[in-house]
C-alpha cells in the first residue's frame, strides 16, 4: 500500500492509513499490510503542522503493481493538484493499482488525474462545492464520509480516513479483524459511509444537560433513522414527556421541532454543496418525501429547494434558535 504525500499535506490523512493499517497488522491481518510512503522527489515531505515525513522513495521510483493507492490530502493539495508530474505519476500508478483512494481535498489530485470523471465521490465539506465546480464531470456527494465507487474510494475530512481504511480492511480480512482494530484504535467500530459529516444544527456550543447534548449528538449522526419523541426517549433512558421538559428548558424547542429543524439545515447543507435531487437529499436527511423536505424548508427558511441553491448565503432560519448557541 502506497500513500502519497507531499508539502503542506495534513499529517492526519498520511498517519490516520498507516496507524490504523499498523494496528491491524498487530491484530493478525494476513497478508500483512506493506505501506510505505512516497513524495514528488523522495524528500521528506514537510507537513502543513510543521512536522518532516520521510519518504524512501519518490513517486516516479515507484514500480510494479500495488495493491492501494492512497493519496494525502491538506492544504498543499491544490498545489499538488497543478503539479503536472505528481499528477502524471499518480495516474500511472492508479493503472496498476487494486483500488485508488484519497482523503480529503487528495480527491482534488485524483480528479485532475482524471481518476474520479462520472465518479460517485466525496470530500471534506468545506472543499465539496469547490471539487464540484473545478471537476464538472465528477459527481461530487459532499455528506457522506466515505464513498465506494467501484475500485476507486474517497473519503471526507482528516479523521474519517479511519472509517475509510477500517472499510478497507473490512473488505480485505473480515468484520471481525475490522473491530479488533477499531477497538486499539478507540474509534467507532466502524461509522457507516453515509453518515453525514457534519449538522449545523449543532455548530453551536453544545447544551449544559448531558442527555440533551448526547442526543444532538446521535441525532446529528443518524438523520435518517427514527428519530421520534418516543425512540429519544427510549435511548436516554426517560419518558418522553420528561424528554420534551428537558429539550424545552435546555434548548427552547421540542424534540420533534429539534430534529426537524436539524433535518432541514442539514438538507439546505446538501443542496448547496451538492447536485444531488430534492428527493434525495429528503431520504439522506429523514424526511418521509421530497413534499415534506419542501415544506420544512419553507417553514425553517422560507424559500424553496431551488432558490436555497441559487443563493449567495444561507438566510438565518425562521422562529426560535436553540437556546443553547446563547449560552457562555
Amino acid at each position: 500500500m502506497l500513500i502519497v504525500a507531499y508539502d503542506d499535506a495534513q499529517i492526519l490523512d498520511i498517519a490516520c492509513p498507516a496507524g490504523a493499517l499498523e494496528i491491524a497488522n498487530a491484530h493478525g491481518a494476513a497478508p500483512p499490510y506493506a505501506v510505505e510512503v512516497a513524495t514528488p522527489t523522495g524528500r521528506a515531505a514537510r507537513t502543513s503542522s510543521g512536522v518532516l515525513v520521510g519518504a524512501p522513495l519518490a513517486l516516479a521510483e515507484v514500480t510494479g503493481r500495488l495493491d492501494t493507492l492512497i493519496v494525502s490530502g491538506g492544504f498543499g493539495s491544490e498545489a499538488a493538484a497543478r503539479d503536472r508530474p505528481l499528477v502524471a505519476q499518480v495516474r500511472r500508478l492508479a493503472r496498476g493499482a487494486r483500488r485508488v483512494a484519497s482523503v480529503c481535498t487528495g480527491a482534488h489530485v485524483l480528479a485532475e488525474a482524471g481518476l474520479l470523471d462520472h465518479r460517485r465521490v466525496t470530500t471534506h465539506w468545506r472543499y465539496g462545492r469547490d471539487l464540484a465546480d473545478r471537476y464538472p464531470r465528477v459527481a461530487v456527494d459532499p455528506a457522506p464520509l466515505y464513498v465506494r465507487d467501484g475500485s476507486v474510494f474517497t473519503s471526507a475530512g482528516v479523521i474519517s480516513a479511519l472509517d475509510l481504511v477500517l472499510a478497507l480492511v473490512e473488505d480485505d480480512h473480515g468484520p471481525a479483524l475490522a473491530r479488533a482494530a477499531a477497538r486499539e484504535l478507540v474509534t467507532w467500530v466502524h461509522r457507516p459511509a453515509d453518515q453525514a459529516q457534519l449538522s449545523a444544527f449543532l455548530a453551536a456550543p453544545p447544551p449544559r444537560d448531558r442527555a440533551v447534548a448526547d442526543l444532538l449528538r446521535h441525532v446529528a449522526g443518524h438523520l435518517a433513522d427514527d428519530l421520534s419523541p418516543r425512540a429519544l426517549a427510549a435511548r436516554a433512558g426517560v419518558s418522553p414527556r420528561h424528554l420534551t421538559r428537558l429539550f424545552t428548558a435546555h434548548l427552547g424547542m421540542t424534540p420533534a421541532r429539534a430534529v426537524r429543524a436539524a433535518r432541514a439545515e442539514a438538507a439546505v447543507h446538501l443542496l448547496r454543496t451538492s447536485s444531488l435531487p430534492l428527493v434525495a437529499v429528503a431520504r439522506r436527511c429523514g424526511f418521509g418525501s421530497a413534499t415534506v423536505l419542501r415544506q420544512a424548508l419553507l417553514d425553517h427558511y422560507g424559500a424553496t429547494g431551488d432558490t436555497l441553491r441559487r443563493m449567495a448565503d444561507t438566510p438565518a432560519p425562521r422562529g426560535p434558535s436553540p437556546r443553547h448557541a446563547s449560552l457562555p
